[in-house]
């Protein structure tokens, strides 16, 4: 089984723009409403490649209530806890160019958060995988997704998946996660690097990042590819599909569950990540999450 754990889910409003102007009235060309929060798109694209998963985290108020149901209607299961506060609105503005504007979230306390870890313990078995993606909500530190792995360390051999930024990703690797997935400007930070290394530069600090606990590391780099080192000593490049931006958000989520998906699949790293990247591309390619035939079809060109 694959779970995936998201602290800060909410609902995206997506509107259309066209000529932007700051300060003024602006009319909106078209708007759409969806579920948003990274462990929830990783659970939705791997349910569409046919994935066993289940989504776990928190939802408050009435934006929580939205989430929930709309998340129902997707058919995807799900296992929420609810706490106080609100749930997110993320505000996705595409113009000239995309604009987000991303909300707090909601009230998460120690003891939801003890919640969350009991229910891991009764759910997670051997050879199961945990994703812990994305932001959490204004109130947690940075320590948050290391104290939650410190408290599942004495579950052996699941497969963990960490897709956060800065520390939030750091503090974990000391539990030696299966896996991080920074994209090339978190990396950046991550190094305190002012401008893109070249290929071998990033390589190096993919290798650091190991050196520091990962077990595998990809760097995603949108229509550049991907970058991947793994614990067999391997280090890869996967080149983009070439195709027109529609929409990036996701497009990292859906990298991860493709690689899951691969190499479950498998067993092989580059495969995995061949196939990642393709999802990746077509999830920009498109305004949702791509569907499995789309994946599939961006593979094909890629081959």
């Amino acid at each position: 089984m694959i779970y995936t754990v998201t602290f800060n889910p909410s609902l995206d409003y997506y509107v259309q723009v066209n000529n932007i102007k700051s300060g003024m009235v602006n009319r909106t060309t078209s708007e759409r409403l969806a579920v948003g929060g990274k462990g929830l798109n990783v659970s939705l694209a791997l349910k569409e490649l046919g994935e066993d998963t289940l989504a776990l985290g928190f939802i408050a108020g009435l934006t929580g209530d939205a989430i929930d149901e709309k998340v129902r209607r997707l058919g995807l299961p799900h296992d929420f806890i609810k706490v106080g506060g609100q749930s997110r609105i993320n505000v996705k503005i595409k113009s000239n160019t995309e604009t987000d504007i991303n909300g707090s979230g909601a009230q998460i306390s120690l003891n939801d958060i003890n919640k969350l870890i009991r229910k891991l313990k009764t759910l997670l078995t051997q050879g199961d995988w945990l994703i812990v993606s994305g932001s959490v909500p204004a109130g947690l530190d940075e320590n948050t997704y290391a104290d939650l792995l410190k408290k599942l360390k004495s579950i052996k051999d699941i497969n963990v998946v960490v897709d956060a930024c800065g520390k939030l990703l750091t503090q974990t690797l000391k539990y030696k996660p299966f896996l991080i997935k920074p994209n090339i400007y978190e990396m950046c930070e991550i190094f305190g690097l002012s401008s893109i290394p070249d290929l071998e530069g990033i390589y190096a600090c993919a290798r650091k990042l190991q050196e520091d606990g990962a077990r595998n590391v990809i760097v995603s780099m949108g229509s550049s590819g991907a970058v991947m080192v793994t614990e067999t000593k391997q280090s890869m490049y996967v080149r983009a599909a070439r195709g027109q931006l529609v929409n990036s958000v996701g497009a990292g989520d859906s990298m991860i569950a493709g690689f899951i998906h691969e190499y479950i699949k498998s067993g092989n790293y580059f495969s995995a990540l061949n196939f990642a990247t393709a999802a990746g591309s077509a999830c920009a390619f498109t305004k949702n999450l791509a569907t499995r035939e789309q994946i599939e079809y961006i593979e094909s060109l890629m081959l």
